[in-house]
């Protein structure tokens, strides 16, 4: 006989995009268990996680929808312009740019907000819920599933049955690899330096992007006169920047910001991380699913690395929720094959398109640089692909989820 379910849905990892899945699954009427090896009060300690993270718009009415926005928004930077450019240390940008306005297309096309502020929001939420239980610090340490269920042994040997597992354990994903579920993967010669500017003059809602022969240089705008910076950098320069004493760092920082925003200054610690791209080659397997970074990861290029996450979470959600009012098995190979037609082209074609951009504009190859400044400079000068473009980055393209539109799980 079938042993009795203890929950509907177990999910390892209490990141962004686990703790946004079971907010999900719970609204749909789903139980949840929520696994994480990380206690919660380290998860949000300042120093836990210095990055931010661009929030499309289609993002945000999702979190509007599963009432985490209210707790979040005082702590989001809107961004009202986008502005990219391209040029070599030292010399001025190229004639050719590309603007985004959020007036074109009547809303802001996102916000940039702190990661720290994210997961207190989305905790918060979960604390409220009556469907989600939080296991915390407890990780997935094996799962066996039959044909009936899956049955998950977390740290201390707690077992825990249920319809489906869901690995959103991050790029490692020891769940990915206990389920015989392979990757594509490489790594860049590069690596991501993040740290909080404080600048001498408003950003007004800009966020910037200047492609550098190393990579990009993002600069994105962070409540008051703050910015957070992402800076690619060569694998074998960035660990060099980052011992340089502070006046010299901000002396680097301040060559690569130009004078537009006044003076600038880092604050606080700074942080690193290596910069690679993986893609599984299947999401599912029968009672188990994989969701956001355990799934995919691509370059910080085009900031859209927790969106995607998000989409796989929303998709997920519906696909588990529109199973369980049909009565149907939501661990069922047939309904999980679903996400993964739902969400795997998606994933590799935005996947795709920033590791192409990537290799474009991270160098200083004469013929290439022409051909990327015409590009732009194409793109700025045809509104309807412009506004395209805006609305891509918004994620309001493609068959979306119902949260992504606003909707009810």
């Amino acid at each position: 006989m079938a042993q009795a379910f203890d929950t509907d849905v177990i999910v390892g990892g209490g990141g962004m995009v686990g703790m946004t899945l079971a907010l999900a699954l719970a609204q749909g009427g789903l139980d949840v268990v929520v696994a994480d090896p990380m206690p919660a009060s380290a998860a949000l300690d300042i120093g836990f996680d210095g990055r931010v993270s661009a929030l499309s718009y289609s993002s945000i009415r999702m979190l509007e929808a599963l009432g985490v926005w209210d707790e979040l928004a005082p702590g989001a930077q809107p961004i009202l312009d986008i502005l990219v450019t391209d040029a070599s240390l030292g010399r001025a940008p190229a004639p050719f740019s590309l603007h985004f306005d959020h007036h074109e297309i009547g809303r802001p096309m996102g916000c940039i907000a702190e990661n720290r502020h994210i997961r207190r929001a989305l905790h918060g939420t979960v604390a409220r819920s009556k469907n989600i239980s939080l296991r915390t610090p407890a990780a997935l340490v094996d799962l066996a599933a039959d044909s009936s269920g899956i049955t998950a042994t977390l740290t201390g040997d707690t077992h825990i049955r249920a319809r489906l597992a869901v690995a959103a354990d991050g790029r490692e994903s020891p769940m990915r690899e206990r389920m015989g579920l392979g990757v594509i993967a490489w790594s860049y010669p590069q690596m991501g330096i993040v740290a909080t500017v404080h600048h001498e003059r408003p950003h007004n809602g800009t966020a910037y992007e200047h492609f550098l022969p190393s990579g990009p240089f993002a600069i994105l705008p962070m409540t008051g006169n703050r910015s957070s910076l992402v800076w690619t950098e060569r694998e074998d320069i960035a660990p060099e920047m980052l011992k340089l004493p502070e006046v010299a760092f901000n002396a680097e920082i301040a060559r690569r910001f130009g004078a537009h925003l006044g003076a600038t200054q880092a604050e606080g610690p700074r942080w690193s991380y290596p910069l690679r791209f993986h893609l599984a080659r299947s999401y599912v397997k029968p009672r188990f699913a994989l969701a956001g970074d355990a799934a995919h990861g691509i370059h910080p290029i085009a900031g859209q690395g927790l969106n995607l996450g998000f989409k796989d979470a929303a998709a997920l959600a519906e696909v588990a929720i529109d199973a369980a009012r049909l009565g149907l098995d939501i661990g069922g190979l047939d309904v999980l094959k679903r996400y993964e037609r739902w969400r795997r082209f998606d994933s590799f074609t935005l996947a795709a398109s920033t590791d192409a951009l990537n290799r474009l504009f991270s160098n200083d190859i004469a013929p290439l640089r022409i051909a990327r400044d015409m590009g732009m400079g194409l793109v700025d000068g045809i509104g309807p692909l412009r506004r395209f473009f805006m609305r891509h980055a918004g994620g309001d393209i493609g068959r979306l989820p119902r949260l992504l539109k606003g909707e009810a799980a």
